[in-house]
């Protein structure tokens, strides 16, 4: 059988059971998975444990499958949720809050610290390995909530829409989590710089 063209001829392949279609979705979603996984629970062996849990449920779930998403949307969705099962049953650390790591406001609505300006001399520093594992330790910080959402926004490069959907909650509240992951972060990289007392 030659590969579904269509998401829609993929999804009746796979429910058709041919055994191509399976290959060809494996072959095709695993490197991404993998890479969101290993992002999400920092883990080689966890990572690929959590991926084969996806297509394993996927799989399963298949007929119960509407299609009302992309099939990758859909598996990604089951993949993530198998990671943060894996991190809730580790109760790995009680989940922070970040309300400290957002900027104050005086009353006059000026901001208490100005934030850093990522100039494209603060870009070029970015680019150096050394100051890449600081960005990393820094993100690993953020409490799971977040630190996912900024994960498949920010370094997946997913839209807003596929986020939401991955993940089962609104836009909204991808928009929200975002924006409030992206002011933590500024707000640890300046103290891992040393800019903030």
């Amino acid at each position: 059988m030659a590969e579904p063209g269509t998401d829609a001829e993929l999804l009746e392949a796979l429910r058709r059971g041919h055994e191509d279609a399976y290959e060809s979705l494996v072959r095709t979603e695993t490197p991404r998975l993998l890479s969101v996984c290993r992002r999400i629970l920092r883990s080689d062996e966890e990572a690929r444990d959590a991926v084969q849990e996806a297509f394993l449920s996927a799989f399963r779930a298949l007929p119960a499958f509407e299609g009302t998403s992309r099939v990758s949307t859909w598996l990604h969705r089951i993949a993530v949720n198998a990671c943060l099962m894996r991190l809730r049953s580790k109760k790995r650390r009680p989940e922070d809050s970040i309300e400290d790591l957002l900027p104050a406001f005086q009353d006059d609505g000026h901001a208490v610290i100005d934030p850093r300006d990522f100039s494209p001399s603060a870009l070029e520093l970015l680019e150096r390995g050394e100051t890449r594992a600081l960005v990393r330790a820094a993100i690993d910080e953020l409490p799971d909530i977040y630190r996912v959402v900024l994960l498949l926004r920010d370094i997946e490069e997913r839209d807003t829409e596929e986020t939401a959907a991955i993940l089962g909650v609104g836009e909204g509240v991808v928009k929200v989590r975002l924006h409030r992951a992206r002011q933590a972060l500024r707000r640890l990289l300046a103290r891992r710089f040393g800019e903030e007392s």
